[in-house]
């Protein structure tokens, strides 16, 4: 930069008929008044003596706008580097190696990169920004072979000494290939270093026509964006929406919204068949579009693309290599602890059912190959499967989960079985219990009364001597309360094979040393159900050894309806789909250069990956999902129901879910503004530090950009971005009244971190323990395939004689 410097200045002085060969005084006053005096750095050291000479003995002499005129800057030319970090794969197929080795080739003939730098600044003789001179990425051919995660290459700009400063990039891909631009710095300007953080697939400009931008680090507020940089800002979001047509393509980076009409496949046949959830009939999330066309049979469903095919989504948003590989790894272990079991129970004409726990517990010590005996069988594995036999035994072998790690009996434990409603995989339905007895929000013409069987005489005995009323003035009594999520969907679910299920209560006292302790179960049928199975039935702890286990079938079908709900409502539902409209609306209404974009963006990456994928064989008509809980093919609708009937944004934020569940209140002398009123609530204790951190952060990072309400009304795409999160993102419920509103800094702090809370924290909480808790069944079966046995049923008297099996 000082050769430059020197270069500019000496050219400046050299070109003046004003100035002797000496020196002038004159000029140098001249430029002192423009700010624009060479330096005494600058030139030999005669010139340097004579400027210092000529500042201090020539007076200021004024000079007309005609002789002015003839020493204006004349723009001089320079050079300035850049560095580029290509992210490479390691992993590639021939058809990929063959490519990448003629886009080295053709590099050298000028099929190559081209980056081309965006000033800040306006040219006024055009009115357009200011662009550098296009520069090739060098060293391509070089770098073909280097089998590095990351290859840096160079380019070399030419700009002017008018340009200002760099804000954007724009980038060419003449390559047959896609390519992961990671970073670019650029180096020469006298500002410093330039750096952009660029992270985004490069398509060939056979595939995507035009030039790709990215800004630099810096934020820019829509009211604060250089006008260099505006047009660019407009069009790069413009581009990000789309027209909302055609099939989308995978190297497309369009962001755009739809129904889930894509869970079902009727062509496969009727019993796949799934309904459209959202808009009117069955209110739901957005989810992103692909553009597919419909079914030959639906013209309302969307055609699937199926394993192994990619499902759309925007390019960017995919896996990153080394994500992908853990991913498929364990998706691919997950197949296997599946498949082999199935194998064997297709080719087998024993009878493989688990007839003890002893047999479940084998599946973690002596794996399942071993245990199922593959080795005398000589079974015809495909080739894939036996390499990992011969490899790695413990592949096939399941994990011990941390549940019976430590002891193995700890699940049967009725202070266990509470313990989890708190810090288990879904502590986030226990409630406080307020009134006595629990009552339904269900139609009473369809469903019956209200009211709970549950009485005062059937837990009265468990109260430490209090009466009911005064258990629930104390705020001693608790519930797990699934009763009004299955019951409309009982009769549906019950009406499959091999699927049995209750509508439940379990009730919890919180004992004087601290802890819950279960003191009745509800296990609730449809009025019309048979008279045999009753329409309500309360157990309460075991006396015997047959009310022992009854006790303990009624603790699992709680725990199957528990599962339910977490996996499809609190889970998938609220962490997931619910938050995916606001990622399409940020990357559609939001710029990169936009300060809450920046803030949102670790949050939001690859939530849109993982509720595709979800789509596609987690979530869908016959998927996982279905094939693994109770509700079965009604999953789907289960969850559609949760959110029309409970799902509110403004309690999705930790202390006011917690409010809402009676589990705190609000007590401003406590360190988070609530008192819990179950002191070992770890969820809940921990999850408040976590929260106050996010709420520190954001609020401090939020009031940087945001002073006063007038900042956050004007700022157009923040109220775009959150205006259409709503109404299109969230349509069905886009009339309620209790969506925070968007006009002060703390509104904004709130919506902010309620979202960076769901994706991070709260998603964590219900998502990382389930292996922990699930992994083994017994303690958190997600299907059950029967109802409990009583005196009437013609299996009772096998329930007695072997109530294990």
């Amino acid at each position: 930069m000082l050769r430059v410097e020197q270069t500019m200045g000496r050219a400046l002085l050299e070109k003046s008929s004003f100035v002797p060969s000496s020196g002038g005084g004159m000029l140098c006053s001249h430029y002192r008044r423009r700010k624009l005096c060479v330096s005494p750095a600058i030139g030999n050291d005669r010139t340097r003596v004579s400027l210092r000479k000529a500042s201090i003995t020539t007076p200021m002499v004024a000079l007309s706008e005609k002789l002015v005129k003839p020493v204006t800057e004349k723009p001089v030319r320079f050079k300035v580097g850049a560095v580029v970090t290509v992210r490479k794969k390691i992993k590639e197929d021939i058809k990929e190696t063959l490519v990448k080795h003629l886009d080295a080739l053709t590099d050298k003939i000028g099929r190559n990169v081209v980056l081309q730098l965006v000033s800040t600044e306006i040219d006024p003789r055009t009115n357009k920004p200011k662009k550098s001179k296009a520069a090739a990425l060098r060293g391509w051919l070089e770098n073909a072979n280097i089998r590095a995660e990351r290859v840096g290459y160079t380019a070399e700009f030419v700009v002017d000494s008018s340009f200002g400063e760099p804000g954007a990039i724009l980038v060419t891909n003449k390559h047959q290939k896609e390519f992961f631009l990671e970073s670019v710095v650029v180096e020469g300007f006298a500002c410093g270093p330039v750096h952009f953080t660029c992270n985004s697939w490069v398509q060939s400009s056979k595939d995507l026509p035009g030039k790709r931008v990215f800004f630099t680090n810096k934020p820019f507020l829509p009211s604060e964006t250089p006008a260099g940089l505006k047009e660019l800002r407009e069009k790069e979001l413009k581009d990000l929406r789309g027209d909302g047509s055609e099939t989308r393509k995978r190297s497309d980076r369009i962001y755009d919204y739809d129904y889930y009409n894509d869970l079902g496949n009727p062509d496969k046949g009727i019993e796949f068949t799934r309904p459209t959830l959202g808009g009117k009939d069955i209110p739901y999330p957005r989810r992103c579009r692909t553009g597919r066309p419909p079914t030959a049979t639906d013209n309302t469903a969307e055609s699937r693309v199926e394993k192994p095919h990619p499902l759309y989504v925007p390019r960017d948003e995919a896996f990153e290599e080394s994500k992908q590989t853990t991913f498929s790894m364990g998706r691919l272990k997950a197949v296997l602890h599946n498949l082999i079991p199935s194998l064997m129970a297709s080719i087998s004409a024993e009878n493989h059912n688990f007839k003890c726990f002893s047999d479940i517990d084998c599946l973690y010590k002596e794996g399942l190959l071993l245990k199922l005996g593959f080795h005398e069988k000589k079974l015809p594995l495909p080739k894939l499967v036996t390499r990992i036999q011969e490899s790695s035994e413990s592949l096939l072998r399941y994990d011990t989960p941390k549940i019976v790690s430590r002891d193995k009996y700890a699940w049967l434990r009725d202070d266990e079985f509470a313990r989890q409603t708190l810090a288990g995989i879904n502590p986030v339905s226990i409630q406080r219990l307020q009134s006595f007895p629990p009552v339904s929000s269900l139609d009473p013409a369809i469903y019956g009364p209200p009211e709970s069987a549950i009485t005062e005489e059937h837990i009265k005995p468990q109260l430490e001597g209090m009466t009911v009323q005064e258990a629930l003035e104390e705020k001693k009594l608790y519930i797990l309360d699934h009763h009004d999520a299955y019951l409309p969907f009982i009769d549906r679910i019950n009406a499959q094979d091999g699927r049995k299920a209750y509508a439940t209560r379990a009730v919890f006292l919180l004992t004087a040393q601290g802890t819950l302790k279960p003191i009745a179960i509800e296990l609730s049928l449809p009025p019309h159900a048979t008279p045999a199975k009753g329409v309500s039935r309360v157990l309460t702890p075991p006396t015997d050894a047959t009310t022992f286990w009854t006790w303990k079938m009624a603790k699992a079908h709680v725990s199957a309806n528990d599962a339910g709900v977490h996996q499809l409502v609190n889970h998938w539902l609220r962490t997931h789909a619910c938050v995916e409209p606001f990622i399409l609306a940020a990357h559609r209404r939001l710029s990169a250069m936009h300060p809450v974009f920046k803030l949102l963006d670790p949050h939001m990456r690859y939530t849109l990956e993982i509720n595709a994928l979800a789509r596609q064989s987690l979530i869908n008509g016959g998927g996982v999902i279905e094939h693994c809980f109770t509700p079965g093919q009604y999953c789907m609708e289960m969850s559609a129901e949760a959110y029309q009937k409970n799902w509110r944004f403004d309690m999705e934020g930790l202390p006011a879910d917690l409010i809402r569940r009676g589990m705190a209140v609000p007590d401003p002398s406590q360190p988070h503004g609530l008192k819990l009123l179950i002191e070992d609530y770890p969820y809940a204790s921990d999850g408040l530090l976590i929260w106050s951190a996010l709420r520190n952060w954001v609020g401090t990072y939020v009031h940087l950009y945001y002073p006063d309400a007038r900042s956050v009304q004007i700022d157009g795409e923040l109220q775009s971005w959150y205006r259409e999160s709503i109404e299109i993102g969230h349509a069905d419920k886009s009339d309620a009244p209790w969506w925070p509103p968007m006009s002060e800094p703390d509104h904004l702090v709130s919506v902010l971190t309620t979202l960076i809370w769901l994706a991070s924290a709260q998603h964590a909480a219900l998502n990382f323990g389930q292996y922990p808790y699930g992994g083994y069944v017994p303690n958190r079966p997600p299907l059950m395939r029967r109802l409990i046995p009583d005196q009437n049923d013609p299996e009772y008297l096998n329930f007695l004689r072997d109530p294990q099996r």
